[in-house]
């Protein structure tokens, strides 16, 4: 049984990779530019590694509530 910590968790998880992914599908689908007056190589690659970091994150607190480790 998933503790409530582990519940928490999972759920700022999944709120947290959400946002990221929406972010990055703007400028990926919608062609939003991801900020203004910054480089746009790097805005990119920070989408990018911000959507992959919180996968991660979801994916890891995601196992921790089914009670699966690795």
């Amino acid at each position: 049984m998933p503790t409530d910590e582990d519940k928490q968790a999972y759920r700022e998880a999944y709120q947290a990779w959400q946002r990221h992914l929406e972010a990055l599908h703007a400028f990926l689908l919608e062609g939003r530019p991801p900020a203004t007056g910054v480089d746009l190589p790097a805005a990119i690659k920070g989408l990018l590694n911000r959507e992959a970091r919180s996968k991660e994150k979801y994916d890891e607190a995601r196992r921790r509530l089914i009670g699966v480790d690795g």
